[in-house]
Protein backbone atom coordinates (compact mmCIF):
# COMPACT_ATOMS: atom_id res chain seq x y z
CA UNK A 1 0.00 0.00 0.00
CA UNK A 2 1.21 3.53 -0.77
CA UNK A 3 1.72 6.51 1.30
CA UNK A 4 -1.36 7.97 -1.36
CA UNK A 5 -3.65 5.25 -0.87
CA UNK A 6 -3.49 4.91 2.69
CA UNK A 7 -3.98 8.56 3.56
CA UNK A 8 -6.82 9.62 0.77
CA UNK A 9 -7.22 13.03 2.15
CA UNK A 10 -4.00 13.95 1.23
CA UNK A 11 -3.15 12.73 -2.68
CA UNK A 12 -0.80 14.63 -3.56
CA UNK A 13 2.37 13.08 -1.36
CA UNK A 14 5.62 12.09 -2.52
CA UNK A 15 5.86 7.98 -3.06
CA UNK A 16 9.74 7.65 -4.77
CA UNK A 17 12.85 8.36 -3.43
CA UNK A 18 12.97 11.13 -6.63
CA UNK A 19 10.22 12.79 -5.87
CA UNK A 20 11.26 13.10 -2.25
CA UNK A 21 14.42 14.64 -2.83
CA UNK A 22 12.34 16.85 -4.80
CA UNK A 23 9.86 18.26 -2.27
CA UNK A 24 13.08 18.86 -0.08
CA UNK A 25 14.66 20.88 -2.55
CA UNK A 26 11.05 23.11 -2.67
CA UNK A 27 11.53 23.08 1.09
CA UNK A 28 15.31 24.70 0.88
CA UNK A 29 14.41 26.97 -2.33
CA UNK A 30 11.91 28.22 0.02
CA UNK A 31 14.40 28.78 3.45
CA UNK A 32 16.24 30.43 0.79
CA UNK A 33 14.10 32.93 -0.28
CA UNK A 34 13.00 33.81 3.54
CA UNK A 35 16.55 34.04 4.22
CA UNK A 36 17.50 36.15 1.20
CA UNK A 37 14.62 38.82 2.73
CA UNK A 38 15.79 38.16 6.14
CA UNK A 39 19.01 39.97 4.66
CA UNK A 40 18.40 42.01 2.04
CA UNK A 41 15.19 44.28 4.59
CA UNK A 42 16.18 43.01 7.70
CA UNK A 43 19.60 43.08 7.99
CA UNK A 44 20.36 46.96 7.18
CA UNK A 45 16.85 47.83 9.62
CA UNK A 46 18.58 45.18 12.48
CA UNK A 47 21.45 46.88 11.91
CA UNK A 48 20.30 50.80 12.05
CA UNK A 49 18.30 49.59 14.95
CA UNK A 50 20.93 47.66 16.73
CA UNK A 51 23.15 51.09 16.67
CA UNK A 52 20.34 53.23 18.31
CA UNK A 53 19.95 50.11 20.87
CA UNK A 54 23.58 50.15 21.75
CA UNK A 55 23.54 54.51 22.85
CA UNK A 56 20.00 54.59 24.32
CA UNK A 57 18.94 53.49 28.05
CA UNK A 58 16.92 50.71 27.70
CA UNK A 59 16.42 50.03 31.17
CA UNK A 60 14.83 53.75 31.50
CA UNK A 61 12.78 53.02 28.94
CA UNK A 62 11.14 50.15 30.15
CA UNK A 63 11.24 51.40 33.58
CA UNK A 64 8.98 54.35 32.00
CA UNK A 65 5.35 54.18 33.41
CA UNK A 66 3.87 54.56 29.54
CA UNK A 67 5.98 51.33 28.72
CA UNK A 68 5.10 49.94 31.54
CA UNK A 69 1.46 50.34 31.55
CA UNK A 70 1.39 48.97 27.71
CA UNK A 71 3.51 45.58 28.86
CA UNK A 72 1.06 45.20 31.69
CA UNK A 73 -1.63 45.56 29.35
CA UNK A 74 0.11 43.78 26.46
CA UNK A 75 0.74 40.61 28.27
CA UNK A 76 -2.96 40.33 30.09
CA UNK A 77 -4.09 40.44 26.57
CA UNK A 78 -1.72 37.75 25.29
CA UNK A 79 -2.44 35.62 28.96
CA UNK A 80 -5.93 36.41 27.88
CA UNK A 81 -5.88 34.64 24.56
CA UNK A 82 -4.02 31.83 25.57
CA UNK A 83 -6.54 31.09 28.02
CA UNK A 84 -9.07 30.87 25.08
CA UNK A 85 -6.54 28.78 23.26
CA UNK A 86 -5.48 30.95 20.78
CA UNK A 87 -1.77 30.65 20.91
CA UNK A 88 -0.90 32.59 17.84
CA UNK A 89 -2.39 35.58 18.69
CA UNK A 90 -1.01 35.33 22.17
CA UNK A 91 2.35 35.10 20.77
CA UNK A 92 2.24 37.99 18.70
CA UNK A 93 0.53 40.35 21.46
CA UNK A 94 3.60 39.27 23.59
CA UNK A 95 6.18 40.04 20.63
CA UNK A 96 4.45 43.29 20.17
CA UNK A 97 4.29 44.22 23.58
CA UNK A 98 7.68 43.74 24.38
CA UNK A 99 9.06 44.90 21.15
CA UNK A 100 7.72 48.36 20.64
CA UNK A 101 9.30 49.91 23.97
CA UNK A 102 12.47 48.08 21.96
CA UNK A 103 11.69 49.68 18.83
CA UNK A 104 11.27 53.63 20.63
CA UNK A 105 15.02 52.77 22.75
CA UNK A 106 16.32 52.15 19.29
CA UNK A 107 14.83 55.36 18.38
CA UNK A 108 15.94 57.39 20.96
CA UNK A 109 19.52 55.78 20.70
CA UNK A 110 19.50 57.37 16.86
CA UNK A 111 20.15 61.18 18.40
CA UNK A 112 22.01 62.61 16.60
CA UNK A 113 20.88 61.45 13.32
CA UNK A 114 24.62 60.52 12.13
CA UNK A 115 24.48 57.39 13.84
CA UNK A 116 21.86 56.06 11.75
CA UNK A 117 23.79 57.04 8.55
CA UNK A 118 26.74 55.34 9.98
CA UNK A 119 25.06 52.16 10.77
CA UNK A 120 23.51 52.24 7.18
CA UNK A 121 26.77 52.92 5.20
CA UNK A 122 28.39 50.04 7.34
CA UNK A 123 30.62 47.70 6.01
CA UNK A 124 28.21 45.05 8.01
CA UNK A 125 24.99 46.59 6.25
CA UNK A 126 26.61 46.44 2.97
CA UNK A 127 27.53 42.65 3.54
CA UNK A 128 23.32 41.95 4.32
CA UNK A 129 22.53 44.02 1.41
CA UNK A 130 24.88 41.48 -1.00
CA UNK A 131 24.19 38.53 0.74
CA UNK A 132 20.40 39.48 0.35
CA UNK A 133 20.78 39.83 -3.38
CA UNK A 134 22.55 36.58 -3.95
CA UNK A 135 20.45 34.31 -1.86
CA UNK A 136 17.40 35.72 -3.82
CA UNK A 137 19.18 34.99 -7.09
CA UNK A 138 19.52 31.84 -5.96
CA UNK A 139 16.20 31.21 -5.27
CA UNK A 140 14.65 32.50 -7.72
CA UNK A 141 16.84 30.19 -10.04
CA UNK A 142 15.28 27.04 -8.13
CA UNK A 143 12.00 28.25 -7.82
CA UNK A 144 11.52 28.45 -11.39
CA UNK A 145 13.96 26.26 -12.45
CA UNK A 146 12.71 23.09 -11.07
CA UNK A 147 9.16 24.21 -10.26
CA UNK A 148 7.67 21.90 -13.46
CA UNK A 149 9.75 18.42 -11.69
CA UNK A 150 8.00 19.36 -8.20
CA UNK A 151 5.64 16.25 -7.66
CA UNK A 152 2.92 17.56 -5.38
CA UNK A 153 1.08 20.98 -5.26
CA UNK A 154 2.33 22.02 -2.03
CA UNK A 155 6.01 21.67 -3.67
CA UNK A 156 5.00 23.61 -5.98
CA UNK A 157 4.02 26.07 -4.47
CA UNK A 158 6.73 26.14 -1.69
CA UNK A 159 9.14 26.33 -4.85
CA UNK A 160 7.03 29.56 -6.37
CA UNK A 161 7.02 31.18 -2.98
CA UNK A 162 10.68 30.66 -2.25
CA UNK A 163 11.30 32.22 -6.02
CA UNK A 164 8.72 35.20 -5.39
CA UNK A 165 10.70 36.10 -2.29
CA UNK A 166 13.92 36.18 -4.14
CA UNK A 167 12.28 38.62 -6.31
CA UNK A 168 11.55 40.34 -3.35
CA UNK A 169 14.68 40.50 -1.85
CA UNK A 170 16.94 41.42 -4.69
CA UNK A 171 14.27 44.51 -5.77
CA UNK A 172 14.97 46.01 -2.19
CA UNK A 173 18.66 45.24 -1.80
CA UNK A 174 18.92 46.33 -5.29
CA UNK A 175 17.51 49.23 -4.52
CA UNK A 176 19.17 49.60 -1.02
CA UNK A 177 22.43 49.37 -3.01
CA UNK A 178 21.55 51.92 -5.52
CA UNK A 179 20.32 54.39 -2.82
CA UNK A 180 23.72 53.64 -0.54
CA UNK A 181 26.27 54.29 -3.91
CA UNK A 182 24.39 56.98 -6.20
CA UNK A 183 22.19 58.75 -3.36
CA UNK A 184 22.53 60.85 -0.42
CA UNK A 185 21.77 58.68 2.84
CA UNK A 186 22.55 61.75 4.81
CA UNK A 187 20.56 64.39 3.84
CA UNK A 188 18.07 62.27 3.24
CA UNK A 189 17.92 60.74 6.78
CA UNK A 190 18.44 64.84 8.07
CA UNK A 191 15.51 65.80 6.66
CA UNK A 192 12.76 62.19 6.74
CA UNK A 193 14.27 60.83 9.73
CA UNK A 194 15.75 62.92 12.21
CA UNK A 195 14.80 61.83 15.39
CA UNK A 196 16.66 64.57 16.88
CA UNK A 197 14.43 67.28 15.58
CA UNK A 198 11.11 65.42 17.35
CA UNK A 199 12.25 65.71 20.92
CA UNK A 200 9.83 67.04 22.97
CA UNK A 201 6.65 66.08 20.61
CA UNK A 202 5.60 63.27 21.48
CA UNK A 203 2.66 65.21 23.65
CA UNK A 204 1.25 66.98 20.75
CA UNK A 205 1.53 64.22 18.48
CA UNK A 206 -0.50 62.06 21.02
CA UNK A 207 -2.86 65.13 21.05
CA UNK A 208 -2.92 65.52 17.44
CA UNK A 209 -3.99 61.37 17.17
CA UNK A 210 -6.22 61.91 19.82
CA UNK A 211 -8.46 64.57 17.78
CA UNK A 212 -7.83 62.98 14.89
CA UNK A 213 -9.75 59.83 16.19
CA UNK A 214 -12.40 61.92 17.98
CA UNK A 215 -13.01 63.50 14.25
CA UNK A 216 -13.28 60.14 12.92
CA UNK A 217 -15.34 58.63 15.08
CA UNK A 218 -18.10 61.34 15.27
CA UNK A 219 -18.35 61.45 11.89
CA UNK A 220 -18.55 57.55 10.85
CA UNK A 221 -21.20 57.26 14.13
CA UNK A 222 -23.06 60.32 13.09
CA UNK A 223 -22.71 59.23 9.23
CA UNK A 224 -24.29 55.31 10.02
CA UNK A 225 -27.39 56.87 11.73
CA UNK A 226 -27.48 59.63 8.89
CA UNK A 227 -26.88 56.80 5.87
CA UNK A 228 -29.04 54.34 7.23
CA UNK A 229 -32.30 56.89 7.37
CA UNK A 230 -31.06 58.38 3.76
CA UNK A 231 -30.91 54.41 2.43
CA UNK A 232 -34.53 53.95 3.75
CA UNK A 233 -35.77 56.85 2.18
CA UNK A 234 -33.93 56.71 -1.07
CA UNK A 235 -35.88 52.72 -1.39
CA UNK A 236 -39.02 54.14 -0.66
CA UNK A 237 -41.79 53.35 -4.06
CA UNK A 238 -42.46 56.76 -3.17
CA UNK A 239 -40.79 59.38 -5.87
CA UNK A 240 -41.54 62.56 -3.66
CA UNK A 241 -39.80 60.73 -0.77
CA UNK A 242 -36.63 59.43 -2.65
CA UNK A 243 -35.77 61.99 -5.07
CA UNK A 244 -34.47 64.48 -1.78
CA UNK A 245 -32.37 61.63 -0.53
CA UNK A 246 -31.05 60.67 -4.00
CA UNK A 247 -30.41 64.33 -4.41
CA UNK A 248 -28.78 64.74 -1.21
CA UNK A 249 -26.52 61.32 -1.28
CA UNK A 250 -25.42 62.74 -5.43
CA UNK A 251 -24.16 66.12 -4.27
CA UNK A 252 -22.14 64.90 -1.13
CA UNK A 253 -20.45 62.22 -3.01
CA UNK A 254 -20.55 64.18 -6.54
CA UNK A 255 -18.53 67.00 -4.51
CA UNK A 256 -14.86 66.93 -3.09
CA UNK A 257 -14.66 66.72 0.98
CA UNK A 258 -12.26 69.70 0.58
CA UNK A 259 -14.80 71.79 -0.70
CA UNK A 260 -17.62 70.91 1.48
CA UNK A 261 -15.26 71.70 4.42
CA UNK A 262 -14.40 75.17 2.69
CA UNK A 263 -17.76 76.06 1.88
CA UNK A 264 -19.17 75.20 5.50
CA UNK A 265 -16.81 76.84 7.71
CA UNK A 266 -16.05 80.02 5.52
CA UNK A 267 -19.29 79.95 3.98
CA UNK A 268 -21.35 79.60 6.56
CA UNK A 269 -19.33 80.00 9.57
CA UNK A 270 -17.60 83.35 8.23
CA UNK A 271 -20.14 84.27 5.41
CA UNK A 272 -23.37 84.08 7.69
CA UNK A 273 -22.02 84.76 11.37
CA UNK A 274 -22.91 81.15 12.14
CA UNK A 275 -20.26 79.71 14.55
CA UNK A 276 -20.30 76.25 16.01
CA UNK A 277 -18.60 77.03 18.75
CA UNK A 278 -18.70 74.13 21.63
CA UNK A 279 -17.44 74.12 25.22
CA UNK A 280 -17.37 70.52 27.16
CA UNK A 281 -15.85 71.25 30.56
CA UNK A 282 -12.41 72.45 30.29
CA UNK A 283 -12.40 71.55 26.48
CA UNK A 284 -12.95 74.23 24.11
CA UNK A 285 -13.83 73.28 20.56
CA UNK A 286 -13.26 75.82 17.61
CA UNK A 287 -15.76 76.62 14.97
CA UNK A 288 -13.13 74.77 12.31
CA UNK A 289 -13.18 72.16 14.65
CA UNK A 290 -16.80 71.47 14.65
CA UNK A 291 -17.58 72.28 11.57
CA UNK A 292 -15.28 69.58 10.72
CA UNK A 293 -17.18 67.50 12.58
CA UNK A 294 -20.75 68.42 11.23
CA UNK A 295 -19.30 68.21 7.98
CA UNK A 296 -17.67 64.63 8.39
CA UNK A 297 -20.83 63.54 9.12
CA UNK A 298 -22.45 64.60 6.65
CA UNK A 299 -20.32 63.30 3.73
CA UNK A 300 -20.02 59.96 5.47
CA UNK A 301 -24.05 59.73 5.80
CA UNK A 302 -24.05 59.90 2.11
CA UNK A 303 -21.14 57.30 1.72
CA UNK A 304 -22.88 54.88 4.31
CA UNK A 305 -26.27 55.67 2.43
CA UNK A 306 -24.93 53.53 -0.70
CA UNK A 307 -23.89 51.16 1.89
CA UNK A 308 -26.98 50.41 3.20
CA UNK A 309 -28.93 50.76 0.19
CA UNK A 310 -27.17 47.71 -1.10
CA UNK A 311 -26.95 45.95 1.77
CA UNK A 312 -30.76 46.25 1.99
CA UNK A 313 -31.40 45.40 -1.54
CA UNK A 314 -28.54 42.33 -1.13
CA UNK A 315 -31.19 40.29 1.06
CA UNK A 316 -33.32 38.27 -1.38
CA UNK A 317 -36.85 39.34 -1.70
CA UNK A 318 -38.30 36.16 0.07
CA UNK A 319 -37.67 37.92 3.24
CA UNK A 320 -40.03 40.72 2.99
CA UNK A 321 -42.62 38.30 1.44
CA UNK A 322 -42.32 35.96 4.29
CA UNK A 323 -42.47 38.71 7.29
CA UNK A 324 -45.55 40.28 6.01
CA UNK A 325 -46.78 36.89 5.68
CA UNK A 326 -46.56 37.14 9.47
CA UNK A 327 -48.59 40.02 9.13
CA UNK A 328 -45.62 42.50 9.41
CA UNK A 329 -46.51 45.83 8.21
CA UNK A 330 -43.11 47.49 5.90
CA UNK A 331 -42.20 49.44 8.40
CA UNK A 332 -41.98 46.16 10.96
CA UNK A 333 -40.49 44.11 7.96
CA UNK A 334 -37.71 46.22 7.54
CA UNK A 335 -36.98 46.89 11.53
CA UNK A 336 -37.00 43.47 12.39
CA UNK A 337 -36.11 41.18 9.48
CA UNK A 338 -34.63 43.30 6.42
CA UNK A 339 -32.52 45.83 8.38
CA UNK A 340 -30.70 43.55 11.30
CA UNK A 341 -29.48 40.72 8.40
CA UNK A 342 -28.92 44.06 6.23
CA UNK A 343 -26.36 45.73 9.31
CA UNK A 344 -24.39 42.21 9.18
CA UNK A 345 -23.79 42.14 5.77
CA UNK A 346 -22.46 45.96 6.03
CA UNK A 347 -20.34 45.99 8.98
CA UNK A 348 -17.05 45.19 6.37
CA UNK A 349 -17.85 48.37 4.21
CA UNK A 350 -18.74 50.35 6.89
CA UNK A 351 -15.36 49.54 8.75
CA UNK A 352 -13.37 50.53 5.42
CA UNK A 353 -15.36 53.79 5.04
CA UNK A 354 -13.83 54.44 8.83
CA UNK A 355 -10.06 53.55 7.63
CA UNK A 356 -10.97 55.97 4.76
CA UNK A 357 -12.53 58.95 7.30
CA UNK A 358 -8.91 58.49 9.66
CA UNK A 359 -7.40 59.54 6.61
CA UNK A 360 -9.05 62.24 5.55
CA UNK A 361 -9.60 64.00 8.57
CA UNK A 362 -5.92 65.43 7.65
CA UNK A 363 -8.29 67.63 5.02
CA UNK A 364 -8.93 70.07 8.09
CA UNK A 365 -5.59 71.63 7.56
CA UNK A 366 -7.44 74.32 5.04
CA UNK A 367 -9.19 75.41 8.41
CA UNK A 368 -8.40 77.54 10.97
CA UNK A 369 -7.96 75.36 13.70
CA UNK A 370 -6.84 76.15 17.83
CA UNK A 371 -3.46 74.39 19.00
CA UNK A 372 -5.31 72.26 21.34
CA UNK A 373 -7.44 71.27 18.20
CA UNK A 374 -4.94 70.31 15.80
CA UNK A 375 -4.66 66.60 13.99
CA UNK A 376 -2.01 64.43 13.21
CA UNK A 377 -1.08 66.34 9.95
CA UNK A 378 -2.00 69.62 11.12
CA UNK A 379 0.69 69.02 14.02
CA UNK A 380 3.38 67.92 11.30
CA UNK A 381 2.70 70.80 9.48
CA UNK A 382 3.23 73.10 11.39
CA UNK A 383 6.52 71.60 12.81
CA UNK A 384 7.52 71.84 9.43
CA UNK A 385 6.87 74.86 9.12
CA UNK A 386 9.08 75.94 12.55
CA UNK A 387 12.09 73.48 11.16
CA UNK A 388 11.26 73.40 7.39
CA UNK A 389 12.23 69.56 8.21
CA UNK A 390 9.88 67.10 6.89
CA UNK A 391 10.88 64.33 9.77
CA UNK A 392 7.15 65.65 11.33
CA UNK A 393 5.32 64.03 8.22
CA UNK A 394 7.48 60.90 8.63
CA UNK A 395 6.30 60.96 12.07
CA UNK A 396 2.28 61.94 11.08
CA UNK A 397 2.24 58.80 8.86
CA UNK A 398 3.77 56.74 11.47
CA UNK A 399 0.97 57.77 13.42
CA UNK A 400 -1.59 57.23 10.78
CA UNK A 401 -0.22 53.49 10.34
CA UNK A 402 -0.45 53.11 14.31
CA UNK A 403 -4.31 53.81 14.39
CA UNK A 404 -5.06 52.25 10.73
CA UNK A 405 -3.41 49.23 10.53
CA UNK A 406 -5.39 47.06 13.74
CA UNK A 407 -8.59 48.88 12.23
CA UNK A 408 -7.25 47.11 8.90
CA UNK A 409 -6.89 43.82 10.80
CA UNK A 410 -10.05 44.27 12.00
CA UNK A 411 -11.85 44.96 8.79
CA UNK A 412 -9.84 41.33 7.57
CA UNK A 413 -10.50 39.65 10.71
CA UNK A 414 -14.54 40.32 10.56
CA UNK A 415 -14.87 39.34 6.87
CA UNK A 416 -13.31 36.11 7.84
CA UNK A 417 -15.34 35.53 10.16
CA UNK A 418 -18.73 36.76 8.56
CA UNK A 419 -17.68 34.33 5.08
CA UNK A 420 -17.53 31.62 8.00
CA UNK A 421 -21.24 32.37 9.09
CA UNK A 422 -19.68 32.29 12.58
CA UNK A 423 -21.17 36.10 12.97
CA UNK A 424 -24.50 36.47 14.66
CA UNK A 425 -26.17 39.76 15.03
CA UNK A 426 -27.14 40.38 18.79
CA UNK A 427 -28.67 43.05 20.40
Amino acid sequence: MTIASSRPGQRDLAETPQEVREVQFAITTLGLGVAAVALAVGGPVLIVLGAGLAASDLFGVFASPVALMWLVVGLGGAGLAFSRDRRVVAIAVAATAVMVPVIVAGFQGLVPYSRAVNAFMSTGSLIAMLGGVALGVAAILAGFGRYGRMPTKRAREQAIAGAVLGIEAVVVGLTFLAFRTLGDPDRFVFHFFNVGILEGTGGVFLRGAINTVILAVVGELGGIVLGLLLALLALSKRAVVRAPARVYINFFRGTPLIWQLSVFYFGFSLGLGIRLELTIGPVQLSAAYVTAMVVFILNTGAYAAEVFRAGIQSIERGQMEAAQSLGMTYGQAMRFAIVPQAVRRVIPPLLNEFVILIKDTSLVVVLGLFPENYDLFTTAREGYSATFNASFFTAAALGYLVVTLPLIGAVNAVEKRLRSGLVTVTT
